[in-house]
């Protein structure tokens, strides 16, 4: 796996960021989380004048061996049929790139269908999905170093473009089930306080569901016996998917170049746990964009103290929540930058 050289922020401009954040023409913190989210992207980027360009969502798709235990609701062929679906324009992660004018990239990682012949696609396929992680590791140590790659590499090219904020979404049926191992295992947290229904299970998939993982946590714990950054990796590359390792390197890489990241739900939420426990100082580069309704998101949230923008109970995936998000970090952005001072305003401060 390639090194990654996150630097945490310089906190010597956190008062003079304060400062001029306290000295806008409002009562004292009455801008509640824009105030926050200005502070943290101004320490990000080492400005008292932050600045958002050229937005980018990657959207990564892979399938997932454990799909075939039957532990998800739709069918694998989902996956490659949304992401031609989003080449054509139809999807919710469209309307919304659309609407706030995010550039969107959409990658093959791991999708178990050929889609080498569509050009929108970028071909950065490792495998035809995933091997099935109740037998063994889902993929190989290999494999695991690729997907970190190419997903650094996909933020290279929007960085070299401009861009100095991305967001990311995931397309994998059966996704949320490595989700929520690593959800279990990285917060110490009971497997079934983190188990969902993920695109609507019903009562009895979902006891199917939690036994499968389970028995596949036991095997991998009585298998596996690393410490350190080692039992990390192993976790992250014997349940993840393409899609997901991806997503971990697209993050990394983008903390590195010192870019904001707005981070969705369940899937995202539990790659940036995964990303932080191999970097931690990646976490003040992170914006989380809204608080799903998959059973296990608030909970992940807040082993992360995150504080999410947004509670719509979205589950749709696609990274469709967090670029809902980004007018709030918009305006963030815009109120430390265009609000006058009480002095500009010739206003009286009263406190």
């Amino acid at each position: 796996m390639r090194t990654f050289h996150i630097k945490h922020p310089d906190e010597s401009l956190r008062q003079p960021l304060e400062i001029k954040i306290d000295n806008l023409n409002k009562p004292k913190g009455s801008m509640g989380l824009l105030e926050d989210i200005a502070l943290q992207i101004g320490l990000a980027q080492h400005t008292l004048s932050p600045c958002l360009s050229y937005p980018c969502h990657l959207l990564l798709g892979g399938d997932h061996g454990i799909e075939r235990e039957g532990v998800s609701a739709s069918p694998r062929e989902i996956t490659w049929q949304q992401m031609i679906n989003f080449t054509c324009g139809g999807g919710g992660v469209n309307l919304f790139c659309r609407q706030h004018h995010f550039h969107l990239i959409i990658a093959d990682m791991g999708v178990d269908h050929d889609l080498s012949a569509i050009p929108e696609i970028i071909n950065d396929k490792i495998d035809f999905g995933t091997k099935d992680f109740l037998d063994g590791p889902a993929m190989t140590e290999e494999q695991f170093d690729e997907a970190i790659e190419k997903g650094a590499q996909l933020v290279d090219s929007c960085y070299a473009k401009g861009c100095n904020v991305i967001s990311i979404g995931e397309m994998g049926i059966g996704n949320t089930s490595p989700s929520s191992i690593w959800m279990s295992l990285f917060g110490h947290l009971p497997l079934s306080e983190c188990i969902g229904a993920g695109s609507g299970l019903n009562s009895e998939k979902l006891k199917h569901k939690k036994e499968v993982l389970q028995q596949a946590v036991i095997r991998f714990l009585n298998t596996h016996h690393e410490t350190g950054l080692e039992k990390v990796r192993s976790i992250l590359r014997c349940f993840g998917g393409y899609e997901m390792i991806g997503a971990i390197g697209a993050m990394l890489r983008a903390a590195e170049l010192k870019m904001i990241i707005i981070i969705d739900g369940f899937i995202m939420t539990a790659c940036i746990l995964g990303a932080s426990k191999l970097e931690p100082d990646i976490l003040p580069y992170a914006l989380f964009g809204h608080c799903g309704d998959e059973k296990g998101h608030r909970k992940m949230l807040h082993l992360l103290h995150a504080r999410p923008i947004l509670s719509l109970g979205l589950r749709l995936g696609e990274g469709t929540g967090a670029i809902c998000a980004f007018p709030i970090i918009d305006s963030a952005v815009r109120m430390i930058n265009e609000m006058n001072s009480f002095n500009e305003g010739h206003i009286t401060k009263y406190f």
